[in-house]
């Protein structure tokens, strides 16, 4: 979870996640060096007393600077696309959950089993126990699995949301009357905090996201009380 601490990304708690630091330090490298290369040059060029005739009217240097950032384009975007299709790809989820977005506060269900469905609102302050995150606690989180593929599927009902769970590498829309999906998998048991990040209104930050993930065995009798009590 994010906290006044923080000066970097989240820890990441999925396989998706680290991918997503790994590509964000490529890139920060990328630039770094681009930074203090054209740095250089720059000083270079303002304290040098001597003039090269060739460098701002030259056909090889211009070849060189025209074809040298296409490459280093190329080093970034080989490693985005690649991203780009394992956050879409979606192999035989072993779960799958509807996340609905309300003005102001989700519901959801668990559409592989009949009535397993609930609602989750934000804990108010004045109801907070005294080990709760304010503004971060909600009354009924989600349960999944740990290692396990987990689809979620995501919509809203009245205007635009953004389910959003920083560590997991999660942000999907909630777009009215259509329906989006990712994928989660995480690898360690644990809490998970998310909030909506498009401004829906007036409680758009009073709208969080909490889930919790257990080992399949304790999954399994969440499940099973969960019909029972139905």
């Amino acid at each position: 979870m994010a906290t006044w601490g923080n000066i970097s990304l989240l820890d990441s708690n999925s396989p998706l996640m680290e991918q997503l630091n790994f590509f964000h330090d490529h890139t920060l490298l990328i630039i770094s060096l681009i930074t203090v290369l054209v740095g250089y040059i720059t000083m270079m060029l303002f304290f040098n007393k001597f003039t090269n005739r060739f460098l701002l009217s030259g056909q090889t240097i211009e070849i060189i600077w025209t074809i040298l950032p296409g490459i280093i384009l190329l080093f970034i975007a080989f490693p985005s696309l690649r991203l780009l299709y394992l956050l879409d790809e979606i192999n035989k989820p072993s779960l799958t959950i509807k996340t609905i977005g309300h003005q102001w506060y989700w519901s959801y269900e668990y559409s592989d089993f009949k009535n397993i469905e609930f609602d989750s609102y934000m804990i108010p302050t004045n109801e907070l126990e005294e080990n709760g995150f304010r503004l971060l606690d909600v009354d009924n989180r989600i349960i999944l699995p740990t290692n396990s593929q987990i689809r979620v599927i995501v919509t809203a009902m009245d205007v635009l949301h953004s389910w959003t769970v920083p560590s997991l590498g999660v942000k999907i829309d909630a777009t009215p009357g259509r329906l989006n999906q990712t994928n989660i998998f995480t690898n360690r048991s644990g809490l998970y905090y998310g909030q909506c990040s498009e401004i829906c209104g007036v409680n758009h930050s009073f709208m969080p996201i909490v889930i919790e993930t257990i080992p399949s065995k304790f999954f399994i009798k969440w499940i099973y009380n969960n019909l029972n009590n139905s």
